[in-house]
């Protein structure tokens, strides 16, 4: 069974090669520290990139984005870093096999699953309802790539909307949105991720710690959702934690109880 898993706002990469960028990732103020073996890191530094991961994940634990699972570097990565991560992030995933070929080498660890192409689209709801499936992203360059088209809200609605059904239907945590490579562009990354979580998206990955206040304050819970969140625990703890109803009919019972508390949780860092 896999660990309880808490949806972030933001997931901020680290290549796992850059000794510089592996010091100032943990204090960038990220939910999540993403360590990454595949995409940012060249093919011939991939051994040392994991070697640093490993004794980076020693002093503090973080998340890490593996290779392509069933490669011969996917199978090195998890038996270096599968003890001591939270979780670990899988690249171009198109089917539940390959999900499980990581969970079979990382047992009891949470697994996003990252959406990157037409078959991956395809098969998010398969993939959702993998065991350790704890959440899917959507890979936003490679889809565009694999499919042909330029990006933007109308082109990429599908694949997105897609996942977040996919998610829904597996019971599983809302998806994470694409990490926004115009680092400079404030204006544009705030209109990506409020697009996004109209979708109802929860989160995303950054690629610079100064998209991460913007990315905070996009997906931190309203006014409203605390409020709710509040009542719903109220109701919960009353009831002695067995199943219930709220004063204006809303049906209360563990899973609703924990998304309150996750909401709660995301207010209370007052980031």
């Amino acid at each position: 069974m896999a660990a309880v898993f808490t949806p972030a706002r933001s997931y901020l990469f680290a290549p796992a090669h850059d000794a510089k960028l592996l010091e100032r990732v943990y204090t960038a103020g990220a939910d999540v520290v993403l360590l990454d073996l595949e995409d940012a890191v060249p093919a011939s530094e991939k051994d040392r990139a994991r070697a640093m991961a490993v004794e980076a994940l020693r002093r503090r634990r973080a998340w890490v984005r593996v290779n392509a699972a069933r490669s011969e570097r996917c199978a090195a990565d998890l038996g270096a870093v599968a003890g001591l991560a939270l979780g670990i992030r899988i690249p171009k995933v198109e089917s539940a096999e390959e999900v499980a070929w990581v969970a079979a080498r990382a047992p009891g660890l949470p697994l996003g699953c990252t959406i990157e192409s037409a078959r991956g689209v395809l098969a998010a709801r398969e993939v959702a309802a993998a065991p350790q499936a704890a959440h899917l992203i959507y890979g936003n360059a490679d889809f565009c790539a694999d499919v042909g088209i330029d990006g933007g809200e109308l082109p990429t609605l599908y694949a997105r909307s897609h996942l977040v059904l996919a998610s829904r239907a597996a019971g599983i945590a809302p998806p994470c949105d694409a990490a926004y490579t115009r680092i400079a562009d404030e204006e544009g990354l705030r209109r990506e991720a409020a697009f996004a979580r109209s979708l109802g998206f929860f989160g995303k990955s950054a690629i610079h710690p100064r998209q991460l206040a913007t990315i905070h304050d996009v997906f931190r819970p309203s006014a409203a959702q605390v409020t709710w969140a509040r009542r719903i625990l109220a109701a919960f703890e009353a009831a002695g934690g067995a199943a219930t109803r709220t004063a204006q009919g809303e049906m209360v019972d563990a899973p609703v109880a924990e998304r309150a508390r996750q909401i709660l949780h995301l207010a209370e860092r007052g980031e």
